[in-house]
């Protein structure tokens, strides 16, 4: 049975400090590798663990830290990243995705799956999780020119790490060695086809099978189903996701300020505070467009952003508000009705 030091889980001193001096004698940390539909797969430093959740399921993600009592486990401890997203479909909820992650390896391919517009959005989930970028291309045995792509990707942002791989090569996924590596947590997020589970394959030496793209658009097919946290074969942890079909930013106005500070630096000329830049006297944003500084698509995806943030975001809220009302109300029921049959 592999064990593991809590160092070498990724404990630090983040979580150290939200324990008392006896919760740190006594306590059993736990990270979670795996979550369950009614229990909850961990990592100790006495090996796997399997817990039984104090708090709805959903309240946990792969990644988080517990206290373990015997079978038991507490709520998640605070988390030092935490990558959430609204929930698919026409749930008003957050969704989380994974928690103490180091870094969101973003991955997409040289070929019709690489779209700007999907990067700056994934950008955005980077930045408000907490986590550090890092962009991966793949495929690039399949292109004559893969520093084209790569190139377009820099001009995002010129700190952004991209790395360019062919990911059916085990010598090429080494180059993310750094990223997952001492107790680092690196996850994977990106649309289905684009190579996250081969280069899984290659970081960590498991075998999960994988699925070729559709010739006719390059689109893939789902074979990640569920998250998990795996060991690396360089010291770290992997977190792969499936693939996204929608990914829907929630709460990320300082993500979007992030990758749209260029956007929000000319807007700092503007004559006026509140100018929306489209006709307004003095707008500096439409003086940029009009010289070339600017992109007039990057303006327009911006504000789309913007907007569906604002909404999602609202919208979410709305919904958290309408619950908490719902279980005033229940308790307030709950205790007419003792009050009736003389309970209190």
């Amino acid at each position: 049975m592999t064990t593991y030091s809590l160092k070498s889980l990724g404990w630090t001193q983040h979580f150290v400090r939200q324990l008392d001096a006896d919760t740190i004698a006594t306590a059993k940390p736990v990270r979670l590798s795996a979550i369950h539909r009614t229990r909850l797969d961990g990592l100790s430093e006495d090996g796997p663990v399997s817990l039984n959740p104090s708090v709805l399921t959903s309240e946990y993600a792969v990644g988080d830290w517990v206290l373990a009592d015997g079978h038991m486990a507490s709520a998640p401890l605070e988390r030092a990243t935490e990558i959430t997203r609204r929930a698919a479909g026409h749930e008003a909820r957050p969704q989380l995705i994974a928690a103490n992650v180091d870094t969101l390896a973003i991955v997409s391919s040289c070929n019709e799956d690489f779209n700007i517009a999907r990067l700056e959005r994934y950008l955005a989930l980077a930045g408000m999780s907490g986590c550090l970028p890092l962009l991966v291309l793949t495929k690039a045995d399949q292109v004559e020119d893969a520093d084209d792509f790569a190139q377009r990707a820099q001009a995002l942002s010129p700190a952004l790490p991209v790395l360019v791989v062919n990911a059916k090569d085990p010598d090429e996924a080494t180059k993310l060695a750094p990223w997952c590596s001492d107790g680092q947590t690196l996850a994977l997020v990106g649309s289905s086809g684009v190579g996250k589970t081969t280069l899984q394959n290659h970081l960590t030496g498991t075998d999960e099978a994988t699925r070729d793209i559709r010739d006719d658009d390059a689109k893939g097919r789902h074979t990640t189903t569920g998250r998990a946290l795996r060991p690396t074969l360089h010291g770290g942890w992997l977190i792969d996701t499936p693939g996204m079909r929608e990914l829907r930013l929630l709460e990320a106005e300082e993500g979007i300020e992030e990758v749209f500070s260029d956007i929000l630096e000319i807007a700092a000329g503007c004559k006026f505070r509140d100018c929306a830049h489209e006709s307004e006297p003095g707008c500096a944003v439409r003086a940029a467009i009009a010289d070339g500084t600017l992109d007039p698509a990057r303006l327009s995806r911006w504000r789309k952003l913007e907007a569906e943030n604002r909404h999602n975001s609202e919208t979410v809220a709305q919904s958290r508000a309408r619950g908490k009302q719902l279980n005033k109300l229940y308790r307030e029921g709950k205790a007419r009705a003792r009050l009736k049959r003389g309970e209190d």
